[in-house]
């Protein structure tokens, strides 16, 4: 982030060509780092042209190093073990933001095993977007995500997908509905499959 010239004051915009994917865990991550002022392109670049907007393949000249620090994390994670606890007592909701077939152990390209955490929820994180990609209004946002919630606090919810990206785009909708404070399980579903001692479920 210094090298791209950020320091503490930095107004950051993330932005993509897919419907936020990318764009969100680079928000979470810079969340990560302590950093307040980062925002995602709503519709990414496709809305940014449809607004008229310029674009160009020049590479920008570099800016002056900057003075970025890291600061206290702004979002939560939690562990493996976490997990692990949380299945066994019944205190974590674990949403897996993966598509439904990966879900469900169906056409597992990326990960040597396929299904989820036993007890997760399906979320894909495409839920949170209208047809043009950009995300639902905060009103619809949250009356999907409190159904899904079914009472339980904000903060005994785990975000998870297949290896910590998309992930990122519910923990994003959720920002944007009002429910704050979710978790992301940075390893997630690569990490989980990665020992057979793991319960897995299909």
């Amino acid at each position: 982030m210094r090298e791209l010239g950020l320091d503490g004051r930095t107004q950051v915009v993330a932005c993509d060509a897919h419907g936020g994917m990318f764009a969100a865990r680079l928000w979470w991550l810079l969340r990560w780092l302590g950093h307040v002022a980062v925002a995602v392109l709503d519709g990414g670049l496709p809305a940014w042209i449809g607004a008229g907007g310029e674009v160009t393949d020049a590479i920008p000249a570099a800016r002056g190093k900057g003075s970025f620090l890291e600061r206290p994390a702004l979002v939560p994670t939690v562990s493996v073990e976490r997990i692990l606890a949380g299945l066994d007592t019944g205190t974590l909701l674990v949403v897996d933001a993966r598509s439904p077939d990966r879900f469900r152990g169906e056409n597992e390209t990326l990960d040597p095993v396929g299904g989820h955490i036993p007890g997760a929820e399906n979320r894909s994180f495409r839920e949170n977007l209208e047809a043009d990609q950009r995300f639902k209004s905060p009103e619809v946002l949250r009356r999907e995500f409190e159904a899904l919630l079914r009472g339980r606090p904000v903060g005994e919810s785990v975000m998870q997908c297949g290896s910590g990206v998309t992930a990122c785009h519910n923990l994003l909708a959720m920002e944007v509905a009002g429910l704050p404070g979710a978790a992301l399980y940075p390893g997630s579903w690569s990490e989980w499959c990665s020992d057979p001692g793991r319960p897995v479920a299909r």
